[in-house]
């Protein structure tokens, strides 16, 4: 949904004095909407002009038993009157819909923070489920927070008795009573909800008027429960922004709309050969919805077929774009390998999850890297580009089709879990503004030309693998009269594309393929916050742009010599970026795998990169990396970030498939 926002004025601010941001997780059972209600709580916090990032928590189990602890789904969002680039380090309100809910999620809220739970979901069966001995509503256990606890459950069948629902229908509507309780928290306009319930529920009406009357009865709650206790609303201001169309946007969308725009820029039809799999399935999703600007989408048998589709495609002249996840990355490498000895331009989308094989459907890591880079049979060469957020997923859309058309080569955008499925403000840009880049296929005409600039007119044949000054070779539609040519996997001649297996022609055609990408033309690497040398750089890629960003930012208001370079374009690199690194004294590069890009600027520039290393299946917090910029600067640079068991659960209090029971103990974790 779009929005127009204005730039908040000094008077506007002060007349509501206000928090600057806060962070609130509402976690309960994968059955009671937790995604559903921060998703249209985020809506309605973009609607009242805030900043925000969010971050999307759910388990790999399509439905886990019900109160279980490894079924507990959260959805955190951090919103302020600043500039917001994380979901934030903890929580500053914990939602907290049942025990397992809280047993998962409590120990990552900040000291002092606000506990809502539904009492009437605490009953003994509940307790048991959550490996609760006592009831900690009562038992003094939750002392260090503030703890606010009602029966959420019998609130809401009181709020939707008059509807005549049955009592599983009516405890559906448990989310939104907790929603329009949060929507009155932070002074939030519940009218947005209330046209989307009626949208949604638009063929039984009766379902939205009862999920409308239990966001109501949630709102009036808070104005009573104000009276008493630490139920308190606050104001959120407005965060200062430019002018012009604001809407939410995930990765998924983000990128969708970014291939969308980068194949108009082109001004090419688009095909999406896709197949099922988390976290990547999204964008599938999404651009099927979008026929009317010249997308076709394939959902395929196979993640092998999905990336064939989309080499037919652009074998036939359309813009071919697939996506997957490592896994189905590593069953498209064949197939990755073609679209390089066919020089045919090629989108791979890759939303990196923890692995390897099936890993960690749902959570986040950047372990696809060397995949990316070197993850194909032969000499096999691919421009790669990584995303730092959700919005900036278009950007990096646009850029890898551009690449992919001007030089006739496969591109990979990576992008991981946390970027596809959080959410962000983005400023919807002005398209007049973006150069086209239109594609100019061979043709008769452009093949008449070159017959009469010949030697000999009558000896001319057309070249699918002649070169042009940026080593691309033509693009010609087959079918196109004159220009019937050879195409496939078996190593190419030079110039005709006539099978060679002579190892000279094999030296030069691997060559040529390598110089082509080394060769692309991609921007200077810019220093993001600090100055172009000193004693310590931190070097990031992909979704660590935030906490990297933010800790830089703390650490140079304590005065400390530190800058943040965050590195775009993977391969080839920015041709400045060596000479860049080499200006600093010490180099970290935190990043959610062992040490891949660190690996990677080791072997191109002869730096020495030291690793922060998070492989958790959760993003950095901002003071996991001040920490280690405190570290460095002291002589003790790089590391691994332990796993925190308040971000990911361990086995204690996560899934027990029954042989785990009595290895830990809560000591132990």
């Amino acid at each position: 949904m779009a929005t127009a926002i204005h730039q908040t004025t000094p008077a506007e601010a002060s007349a509501h004095p206000a928090l600057e941001s806060v962070v609130v997780r509402f976690a309960g059972d994968s059955g009671d909407g937790m995604q559903l209600t921060g998703g249209q709580f985020t809506l309605s916090t973009a609607l009242a002009g805030n900043d925000l990032a969010t971050f999307p928590d759910f388990p790999a189990e399509i439905r886990a038993p019900q109160g279980t602890l490894f079924g507990v789904s959260a959805f955190q969002i951090n919103f302020g009157s600043t500039d917001i680039e994380t979901a934030g380090d903890q929580p500053d309100v914990l939602i907290a819909m049942n025990p397992a809910g809280l047993k998962v999620n409590v120990d990552a809220l900040k000291a002092g923070g606000l506990i809502i739970a539904d009492e009437g979901e605490f009953t003994e069966r509940n307790l048991a489920k959550a490996k609760y001995d006592a009831n900690p509503l009562t038992d003094g256990s939750l002392a260090r927070w503030q703890l606010m606890s009602f029966n959420i459950s019998q609130l809401t069948l009181d709020a939707v008795k008059p509807f005549g629902l049955g009592n599983k229908e009516a405890l559906r509507c448990k989310n939104m009573w907790t929603l329009g309780l949060a929507l009155w928290m932070f002074d939030r306009d519940r009218q947005p909800i209330v046209d989307w319930l009626k949208t949604k529920f638009a063929k039984m009406p009766l379902l939205a008027e009862a999920n409308i009357a239990a966001l109501n009865a949630g709102h009036a709650y808070g104005e009573t429960a104000e009276l008493a206790g630490p139920m308190k609303q606050h104001a959120i201001a407005a965060a200062p922004v430019e002018p012009g169309l604001y809407r939410t946007v995930t990765g998924a969308e983000a990128i969708s709309m970014g291939l969308v725009s980068g194949a108009q820029l082109a001004e090419l039809p688009m095909f999406f050969g896709g197949y099922p799999i988390t976290p990547a399935s999204a964008i599938l999703h999404y651009l099927a919805r979008l026929k009317e600007f010249g997308v076709t989408t394939f959902q395929a048998e196979d993640e092998i077929a999905a990336i064939a589709s989309a080499i037919g495609a652009s074998y036939a002249g359309q813009l071919g774009v697939t996506s997957s996840s490592g896994p189905g990355i590593a069953l498209k490498g064949e197939a990755m390998g073609l679209a390089i000895m066919t020089e045919l331009p090629l989108v791979i989308v890759n939303s990196q999850r923890g692995g390897p094989s099936t890993g960690l459907p749902t959570k986040t890591e950047q372990s696809d890297l060397y995949q990316a880079v070197y993850g194909r049979n032969g000499d096999a060469p691919m421009p790669v580009i990584a995303s730092r957020s959700p919005s900036d997923c278009f950007e990096v859309a646009i850029e890898a089709v551009r690449i992919a058309v001007t030089y006739m080569t496969p591109v990979m955008i990576l992008t991981d879990g946390y970027i596809a499925n959080a959410a962000e403000p983005w400023k919807v840009p002005d398209m007049s503004g973006y150069a086209p880049f239109p594609v100019q296929f061979y043709d008769e005409q452009e093949a008449m030309v070159d017959r009469l600039a010949a030697p000999d007119p009558s000896l001319w044949k057309f070249q699918p693998y002649g070169r042009d000054e940026n080593g691309k070779r033509p693009w010609a539609k087959p079918g196109t009269p004159g220009l019937l040519h050879r195409i496939g996997g078996i190593e190419k001649a030079q110039g005709t594309g006539n099978i060679d297996y002579s190892p000279a022609n094999h030296q030069a055609m691997t060559d040529i393929r390598k110089d082509k990408i080394d060769n692309i033309a991609v921007p200077d690497q810019r220093v993001e916050l600090g100055e172009a040398s000193g004693r310590l750089a931190i070097v990031g890629w992909g979704s660590t742009f935030g906490p990297i960003h933010q800790a830089v930012r703390r650490a140079r208001r304590r005065g400390l010599d530190v800058a943040h370079i965050h590195i775009r374009h993977i391969h080839p690199m920015p041709a400045n970026l060596g000479p860049l690194l080499r200006g600093y004294d010490r180099i970290v590069v935190p990043e959610m795998n062992t040490g891949q890009l660190k690996t990677l600027l080791r072997d191109q520039f002869l730096v020495d990169a030291r690793p922060l290393n998070k492989v958790s299946g959760q993003p950095f917090r901002i003071s996991e990396i001040e920490e280690a910029i405190d570290r460095a600067l002291g002589g003790d640079a790089g590391g691994e970030v332990r796993a925190d068991r308040t971000q990911l659960p361990e086995p204690v209090s996560g899934h027990d498939d029954g042989h785990l029971r009595g290895a830990f103990s809560p000591q132990s974790a």
